[in-house]
């Protein structure tokens, strides 16, 4: 089968009615009133530690751009600066959780947060909601948020250990162990990687030296049950990496090979203490959780430094009126500093859920988010589901985000003028609806949603040398998704993302967003026996505003594992099996046709 033929699979597949489907049995915990996922009018994309494994993702990066409406973009691979975005909004515009603490870097310039430091080795679940969600988690929710939850302690002693190696001398490896009892349970993990990596710079462009990439995460999560069923959480996160990168160096100032470095610390934990009241029906949970970054860049032999960090203070509780209805309300303070400048935000909010009748759940919410430089932002949502056979669902969502401008925004000015003092908030409203279906007796599911996105007072570098509110944008599409179980062993699955997002004002398209991409796979568990074949693709795109495209590719992957019993498991994966060349960022290379292979080892 030629590349062309792949290719022209692939889209015709895509096309088919699809959108990723969160198991019936899995709890939402994003919305901050966890709930099945058929109770959620929000449109939500599970993806569990089981499908981390059985598809062979390595990083979170790979398994978040498996779900649909969500595209990524990443700097050369291994290491190489990631992005995320959610139906378009700007990557500065999803917030990331991990374990209920942002992740977005207080010292960059948009405030978001680079995905190619997250190894997907200790991952439970990631939550992906779509669409704004300001009212849930304030700040940065203008596209959606990333909700990603680590692995937990299961019952009894236990070990788990992996290694693995491969193409381009890379090697990765890790180690857990976890236990829980009726007084508390643990969980302690290491991992790491390291490898010779390819050219940041496309090596298609002739540039050949490699950029190496090594990596290293130890994290650690407890429990403490005491008495009156009061429970005190403790996680945390230690990252590091270095990083090999290409520059701009002269005399053509375009994008080639140098020996620019960058090594990055960030360290994230969070304390909570969990009080029910009333017999379980009043739920207080307090937080306190901090994140720190730490750079250091080499850029043509000068070095810069960034250092920030967040802190956030979290109340919520929650209060169940019956069967039918639940209040959930609270208070947050989150403190930013970035390189010795600070800002901070004080915020309320309250929601509500009730089940009128059977099959029928409605909720809504409000929230105030007064900030220390820019003032105050109100933000609403109300979304429902609504089952009226076991066999249909219609869901749908309406929303406002806001994004507060960031501390580089707030105090860096090139020009004459002094840094913008009145910059406004990032401001959006969005709404979707869809369905879900499932027939063949449960075996197949079919979903799709159709959503609309207004963003307003975008911040953007302008001609004054300074940071202003000069830009908006509107995005509209169609996600969908379809899965059928084959065989009591054997899935397949499709999803398709349109995406038609624009400058609101010029309507030239929006830069780094594909209109269309999708993900079709055959994934197989049968006795000692499991893999996956996956396939993606990702549209023409354009990268850049002077007019700079990247060609739509279609990258193949194989992925297998044999368990010789309960203890012992070999497993491989084969990447871009057709050796495809392609780019997801103008200029920057990926990997070509590449494979890995490892043993797993549980106790």
């Amino acid at each position: 089968m030629t590349r062309r033929h792949l290719k022209t699979l692939t889209v015709l597949a895509g096309l088919a009615p699809a959108l990723a489907f969160a198991d019936e049995d899995i709890v939402v915990e994003g919305t901050r009133l966890p709930s099945p996922a058929a109770e959620i009018g929000s449109s939500v994309s599970v993806i569990t530690a089981d499908d981390i494994e059985l598809k062979g993702y390595a990083f979170a990066l790979d398994a978040i751009a498996s779900a649909p409406g969500v595209t990524i973009n990443q700097n050369g691979a291994f290491g190489g600066a990631a992005s995320v975005r959610i139906r378009g909004a700007g990557s500065d515009q999803t917030l990331v959780l991990l374990d209920g603490v942002p992740l977005g870097d207080p010292t960059a310039v948009g405030g978001g947060y680079d995905f190619s430091l997250l190894d997907a080795s200790e991952i439970e679940r990631i939550e992906i909601l779509k669409g704004a969600q300001s009212t849930l988690w304030g700040s940065d929710a203008i596209g959606g948020v990333v909700n990603i939850i680590s692995k937990r302690p299961e019952e009894g002693l236990g070990a788990r250990m992996f290694a693995e190696g491969g193409s381009y001398k890379t090697f990765r490896g890790g180690a857990a162990l976890s236990g829980a009892n009726d007084t508390g349970d643990f969980r302690f993990s290491a991992s790491g990687i390291t490898s010779e990596g390819v050219s940041k710079a496309d090596e298609a462009d002739g540039n050949t030296e490699r950029d190496p990439y090594d990596g290293l995460t130890f994290a650690g999560r407890g429990g403490l049950n005491l008495p009156h069923n009061i429970r005190l959480e403790l996680v945390a996160r230690y990252m590091e990496s270095e990083t090999g990168i290409d520059g701009f160096p002269p005399p053509n100032y375009a994008l080639a090979d140098t020996d620019d470095t960058y090594e990055t610390e960030q360290f994230s934990g969070a304390a909570t203490l969990r009080a029910p009241l009333f017999g379980g029906r009043f739920e207080n949970v307090v937080t306190a959780g901090f994140t720190d970054i730490y750079r250091v860049g080499v850029y043509s032999g000068f070095e810069s430094v960034d250092d920030g960090d967040r802190l956030i203070l979290r109340y919520q509780g929650t209060v169940r009126l019956g069967d039918r209805h639940r209040l959930a309300f609270g208070a947050e303070r989150e403190e930013n500093e970035a390189n010795g400048e600070e800002t901070s935000t004080n915020s309320i909010f309250g929601l509500y859920e009730v089940k009128p009748v059977d099959g029928l759940t409605l909720s809504a919410g409000v929230r105030n988010d007064d900030h220390s430089a820019f003032g105050s932002a109100t933000t609403a949502r109300a979304a429902a589901a609504f089952s009226p056979a076991d066999w249909l669902t219609l869901r749908g969502s309406w929303g406002e985000g806001f994004k507060a401008p960031t501390i580089f925004q707030l105090t860096i000015s090139y020009g004459l003028l002094p840094p913008n003092a009145d910059l406004q908030p990032e401001t959006s409203e969005s709404w979707d609806a869809g369905f879900d279906v499932t027939f063949l007796d449960g075996a197949a599911r079919l979903s799709a949603t159709y959503f609309h996105r207004d963003t307003e007072n975008l911040i953007i570098y302008g001609a004054t040398n300074r940071y202003e509110n000069l830009a908006a944008t509107t995005a509209d599409g169609v996600e969908t998704a379809f899965d059928v179980a084959l065989t009591d062993w054997l899935t397949f699955s499709v999803n398709h993302a349109f995406i038609d997002a624009t400058d609101a004002t010029t309507g030239d398209p929006q830069i780094r967003v594909p209109r269309h991409t999708g993900d079709l796979s055959l994934a197989w568990r049968r006795e000692k026996l499991s893999g996956a074949v996956v396939v993606r693709y990702n549209g023409a795109e354009i990268d850049n505003a002077f007019g700079g495209n990247v060609d739509s590719w279609t990258r193949v992957d194989l992925s297998g594992a044999y368990a010789f019993n309960e203890t012992i498991e070999v497993y491989a994966r084969i990447e871009n099996l057709f050796d495809e060349e392609y780019q997801q960022v103008l200029g920057y290379g990926t990997p070509g046709l590449s494979a890995y292979g490892g043993v797993r080892l549980t106790f």
